[in-house]
């Protein structure tokens, strides 16, 4: 590759000198309660309504509550490296940007090819998610969707995912402010489902269903699984495949860390906040902590009131079942409700996160830059978002979401562990720039984050690794042809070099 240098920089001077162009300007509407309105959104969905459950039956028992806890602190641990970079280097791209301005353009294009599969992927799935909700609420009525057209893997195509991932896409062209308005609404009344869930149950809880909180381990019920089914770990060190006990906690916890993917949008935003040296990070962290807390909550509480021996694993609506075999069948709809609202709206903000990195990398000359043009009225990136909501309507309309789940997950561990070492790098290499927010403790919390992250990398199978490995190679070879040569930084090198 000529005249390529796989690890320049592009100064934090020049990205916030970029958001200056009247062509690619955004538009400042949100405020911190915004930043946590979107944060709190995007993290409560599927994980919440489904995992819950689920994990609790296969990995972790009652001690599904200390999985959550253990993710939750893996998320914590990046937070606080994402808030510093935000407050630092305000620009749009979040976790691209902040590498290309620490480790250098290849290890950028690495993190936003990745962030691709975090934010698009992530949103195909849970409209796949919001399809399948909305098919149970409609269940008996005249609306009843048919069976052709309520799922890709029994029928033709999935017709409601692609409808409301349609829909999601004009709202999103038509501004951050309706977007963030629309947003505000949902996720109250998901807020309020979830308070609901979680006071009407705790009269039902059996303290004897928590004993043991963390059960024995035990081999798994199919041991044959080989190297693409079985969690790495296990076919790194040749352990015994096992549930429970305390590997089964660690194991529960890389899988539940799909309910807290998303977070990070709000660092995406960053361009579009007023005074995002404060908001930012008051945004991050704010609305990871809101929703760990539920999180722990629901869960003791759903385990409370049943036996893990007795919820199904498969049961894709393990949180309404919890409260049909206590008798509350009118809890089931409220959920089911419930759920369709909540990925809703996870849904639009995991596609904002996706056009705002996309856009980023458009305005940096590694995509196209037609993907960057901002719309004259509504200042969004209108090309790039409407390109973002083909993309996830197909992949919606053709692909189940038990597929993309992990694959999800272990992008966006990836994706932590570049900004934890991004901010220590930027500490040693930009010590003058001024910080608004300090991570406390960088270098402790940055090295027990990328510890953390990686581990529970591990614990995902190695199925997973390897369309994780394919995906990223696939990226490599775009940058290659195109991005590496068609950077802007690139053009420079050229033009100085005569």
């Amino acid at each position: 590759m000529p005249n390529m240098h796989l690890f320049r920089t592009k100064s934090i001077e020049q990205s916030i000198a970029d958001t200056e162009a009247p062509e690619h300007a955004l538009r400042r509407n949100l405020s911190a309660v915004d930043l946590i309105v979107f944060g709190v959104g995007v993290i409560i969905g599927a994980g919440i309504f489904v995992y819950t459950g689920q994990v609790a039956a296969t990995n972790s028992g009652p001690a599904i509550a200390i999985s959550f806890l253990i993710a939750g602190a893996a998320c914590a641990l990046a937070a606080l490296c994402y808030a510093e970079f935000a407050a630092t280097v305000p620009v749009a791209g979040s976790a691209y940007t902040f590498s290309y301005a620490t480790l250098g353009e290849l290890v950028a294009w690495i993190i936003g090819w990745d962030l691709v599969l975090e934010f698009t992927v992530g949103a195909s799935a849970l409209a796949v998610g919001f399809s399948g909700y909305l098919s149970k609420v409609l269940a008996g009525t005249p609306f009843e969707i048919p069976a052709e057209l309520a799922n890709s893997t029994d029928g033709w195509v999935d017709l409601p995912a692609i409808v409301i991932t349609a829909l999601v896409t004009l709202v999103l062209v038509g501004g951050i402010r309706l977007s963030s308005r629309v947003n505000q609404i949902v996720v109250a009344i998901k807020l309020a489902v979830v308070a609901i869930v979680i006071v009407a149950g705790i009269a039902y809880i059996k303290p004897g269903n928590w004993t043991p909180f963390v059960p024995a381990s035990q081999p798994t019920s199919d041991s044959t699984g080989g190297f693409l089914d079985l969690p790495l770990i296990t076919s790194i060190f040749g352990m015994e495949p096992a549930v429970f006990g305390f590997a089964g906690v660690v194991a529960g916890a890389a899988i539940v860390f799909f309910a807290f993917i998303g977070f990070d949008v709000v660092a995406t935003t960053a361009e579009e906040t007023r005074n995002p040296q404060r908001n930012v990070p008051i945004g991050i962290l704010g609305s990871l902590a809101i929703v760990t807390g539920l999180y722990i909550a629901v869960s003791l509480v759903i385990t409370g009131m049943q036996d893990y021996r007795d919820i199904d694993p498969e049961d894709p609506a393990p949180l309404a079942t919890a409260f049909e075999a206590v008798g509350l069948n009118w809890m089931s709809d409220l959920i089911a409700v419930g759920a369709c609202i909540g990925l809703t709206v996870v849904v639009l903000i995991l596609m904002m996160g996706q056009s705002r990195v996309a856009f980023a990398m458009a305005r940096d000359g590694l995509l196209p830059p037609a993907l960057a043009k901002v719309h004259p009225r509504f200042g969004t990136p209108y090309v790039v978002t409407v390109a973002t909501g083909v993309l996830v309507a197909g992949m919606s309309g053709f692909v189940s979401f038990e597929t993309l789940g992990h694959l999800v997950s272990i992008g966006t561990l990836f994706a932590f562990v570049l900004v934890s070492v991004g901010v220590v790098v930027l500490r040693r290499t930009r010590p003058d720039l001024p910080r608004a927010f300090r991570t406390p403790g960088v270098l402790v919390v940055a090295t027990l984050g990328v510890l953390l992250c990686v581990y529970l990398m591990l614990n995902l199978t190695g199925g997973t690794w390897l369309r994780f490995l394919v995906w990223m190679a696939l990226g490599l070879v775009v940058y290659a042809l195109y991005g590496a040569r068609r950077s802007r930084l690139a053009q420079a090198e050229r033009t100085e070099a005569g």
